[in-house]
């Protein structure tokens, strides 16, 4: 029997992008999955994706900064299936590109809220829930730009370094317990993001491109392949490590 049969997925983020593509992925594994995010509309079309694979699930507005609303959603979660063995804690926004003595103070609560607050949170909530069935496998979204630095990011950088500070201590602290925390670090990926990231300039584009040595920018769907292995048993002995999924982006 495939080992994701049976088994209880949450995925914060999971309305566009990198987020429905894993929860679709957790879905066709066998998984139930549990989609939050803050977009109703989008949230409820990831579950349709989910239940044309054959899967079950359902969606949860959810705004990951908020404690309530992230111990609702693990809530929920338990009531509906009873346990939790998977959590992709994704959700995430970007920075706009500004001059570092530019950036305001609202910016910086807002990325820092979401990207690293929502994490810490999430993985408050999830790790008890996980430990009442004896474990479960963490992985949260961090970024290229979490291991090198770009300038006029500043607070998008330390907010996915701070992911990665994160997982580390967790997996620390919970890998005797039976619980695995990883960190999965994309470079640019197609998705609504970077659409609003780059907007309509097509030199932009090109150069975020040119920044892969791959030759071309990431599809969803590699960085849920990547979730999903490490959300499995295939790495069972990977606890505590961020695996690039870049392109060879941070390799130059």
């Amino acid at each position: 029997m495939n080992e994701f049969q049976n088994k209880v997925a949450i995925v914060t983020g999971g309305t566009s992008g990198i987020g429905r593509a894993t929860a679709v992925a957790y879905a066709r594994e066998g998984a139930r999955v549990v989609v939050a995010g803050r977009r109703a509309a989008e949230g409820e079309e990831t579950v349709r994706l989910i239940r044309a694979q054959g899967g079950e699930g359902f969606f949860l507005t959810t705004d990951v900064s908020k404690a309530a609303q992230v111990k609702e959603l693990v809530e929920r979660t338990m009531q509906k299936f009873g346990r939790l063995d998977f959590a992709f804690n994704n959700a995430g926004i970007e920075q706009e590109p500004t001059p570092f003595l530019e950036q305001d103070e609202e910016t910086y609560d807002r990325v820092m809220d979401i990207n690293v607050k929502g994490v810490w949170l999430s993985m408050k909530y999830e790790i008890p829930a996980m430990l009442k069935t004896g474990g479960g496998s963490i992985v949260n979204t961090s970024s290229g730009l979490g291991v090198i630095a770009m300038p006029g990011m500043e607070i998008y950088v330390a907010s996915k370094h701070a992911v990665i500070g994160l997982t580390k201590s967790a997996a620390l602290e919970f890998g005797k317990q039976g619980i695995r925390v990883n960190a999965i670090l994309p470079a640019v990926i197609d998705t609504d993001m970077f659409h609003r990231f780059a907007g309509e300039k097509p030199e932009f584009r090109a150069q975020m491109t040119a920044m892969h040595p791959i030759g071309r920018i990431g599809k969803s769907e590699e960085i849920a392949d990547a979730a999903i292995w490490l959300s499995s048993s295939k790495s069972s002995f990977v606890t505590g490590h961020s695996l690039l999924v870049d392109g060879g982006f941070t390799a130059q």
